[in-house]
């Protein structure tokens, strides 16, 4: 008995000090969480709410800054933002549900329901259009649209905007994002189901995974808990109308942290549509060329410090949104903001590496280098993908500048590995025979090759 008892005591004293352990954990990660959030959403200025969850159990769950500036209304985790183009996700699993049901094709001309759409002679697929592939040219991009975009459009209205622009390129040959595409999508599925879209996702949505707090967007609408949304000059400003007839399907959506988590639990379960259907949309598809594009149906393909992850950020006015899922770890983060002046993507992609262990390096120099060989680093590079980006040192600082924009500071981390400020994206240098010979760009899973150009500034 006596040395049972001994046996009992040893297991409670480790169960303590592991449940300790765990405790400290967690509040270090929380206090990290809290550090990245503070710094960019300010008390008295536009906020947001956060919202982690780890191994199906929410780990972090905040609100910051304001809601409402004019009544003073401080941000709860309740309230509800636009996600803007987070809405993409809904119309990719909306087309996939029909496909499921034998409704239509991937492989379908979009002809086939928009009998009079112009395709310039090519066959534009609703692959196509999900992908990003099609070379519809984004109505979002054509300056006439920034006249109408306060006017209640028709679909066809809108349709009418942007389809006799010129072809960015034939269907499949690159990729370029187009809210056109998805525009074109919720006018498919409009046609296929015999109700509007908001409808739809609604009906078959909304409803059946309970998500109370989601909506197609209005601004007419009552909507509870809505975030008063703002833009930024120089000052702080209600955000310009925008007519939710223009963003449709490509954009429209309102939600809050809590329900975009019961949407990825139905997503991650199979609820709407089967295992092997929704694969489709974590695929990376490739062009036609076999490059890949980085892009599934409705969600973007990364990776933070080397973890896969499925995500889509969104911009409307008013709001910024991202969303980050990684799979492996099974985690999942997202943040909203009642700002479009102060996106949350680079702050979420921060919280997903603290969420998973592995934080990205804060953006100073961790060593100094040999003056020789940090000239040796300056210089100008050309990359594959034909920009240009220029190397220089001033005042012991380096900096790197591409053709066209600004000139960013660059640090040190090891001899060859330098990151950018944000520490989010970074610049290795090759060496061949001692000498540097090219270097690679590298923003998260996407790379660029640079070679030096012949006239290079090194040693200036």
């Amino acid at each position: 008995m006596i040395h049972f008892s001994l046996k009992g005591k040893a297991w409670a004293w480790f169960a303590f000090l592991f449940l300790i352990s765990t405790l400290s954990n967690a509040q270090d990660i929380t206090s990290e969480l809290d550090a990245l959030m503070n710094k960019q959403f300010k008390e008295n200025e536009p906020g947001a709410v956060a919202l982690v969850v780890k191994n199906g159990t929410p780990i972090y769950r905040k609100a910051f800054g304001m809601a409402d500036l004019e009544h003073t209304i401080q941000m709860t985790p309740e309230h509800v933002f636009g996600i803007g183009s987070m809405t993409k996700q809904f119309t990719a699993v909306a087309i996939l549900m029909l496909v499921e049901q034998g409704s239509l094709s991937l492989q379908d001309s979009i002809t086939k329901f928009i009998t009079d759409y112009p395709t310039k002679g090519h066959t534009i697929t609703i692959h196509h259009l999900l992908t990003h592939t099609s070379g519809v040219k984004s109505y979002t991009e054509l300056e006439k649209w920034r006249k109408i975009w306060r006017n209640d459009l028709t679909t066809q209205e809108m349709i009418d905007v942007f389809k006799d622009e010129p072809m960015d390129f034939a269907p499949g040959e690159a990729w370029h994002y187009s809210n056109s595409g998805y525009f074109l999508l919720g006018v498919i599925i409009e046609k296929v189901a015999r109700m509007s879209y908001g409808e739809f996702v609604e009906r078959k949505i909304f409803e059946p995974l309970d998500m109370k707090n989601t909506y197609y967007g209005s601004r007419s609408r009552i909507i509870p808990n809505r975030a008063m949304g703002y833009q930024f000059g120089r000052e702080y400003r209600n955000a310009e109308y925008l007519s939710h007839t223009q963003p449709f399907s490509a954009g429209a959506i309102m939600s809050t942290v809590d329900d975009l988590w019961k949407w990825q639990v139905a997503i991650q379960n199979n609820i709407l549509v089967k295992s092997e259907t929704i694969a489709k949309a974590f695929t990376n598809h490739p062009l036609k060329n076999g490059k890949p594009t980085y892009y599934g149906y409705g969600w973007m393909l990364d990776e933070v410090n080397g973890s896969l992850t499925h995500e889509h950020s969104g911009g409307i006015f008013g709001y910024s949104s991202n969303a980050i899922h990684l799979p492996k770890e099974d985690v999942y983060i997202v943040v909203l903001s009642n700002c479009n002046c102060n996106s949350p993507v680079e702050v979420s992609i921060r919280m997903a590496a603290v969420a998973i262990g592995k934080p990205f390096p804060e953006p100073t120099a961790k060593i100094k280098l040999d003056e020789k060989y940090a000239k040796s680093l300056v210089g100008v590079y050309n990359f594959d993908d034909g920009s240009v980006r220029e190397i220089t040192l001033e005042d012991g600082q380096f900096y790197s500048q591409r053709t066209g924009s600004s000139k960013l500071k660059i640090f040190p981390q090891d001899k060859n590995a330098f990151t950018f400020e944000s520490g989010l994206t970074s610049l290795h240098f090759i060496l061949e025979r001692g000498k540097v010979s090219s270097v690679v760009f590298k923003n998260r899973i996407v790379e660029a090759n640079g070679k030096r150009a012949k006239s290079s500034l090194a040693g200036k």
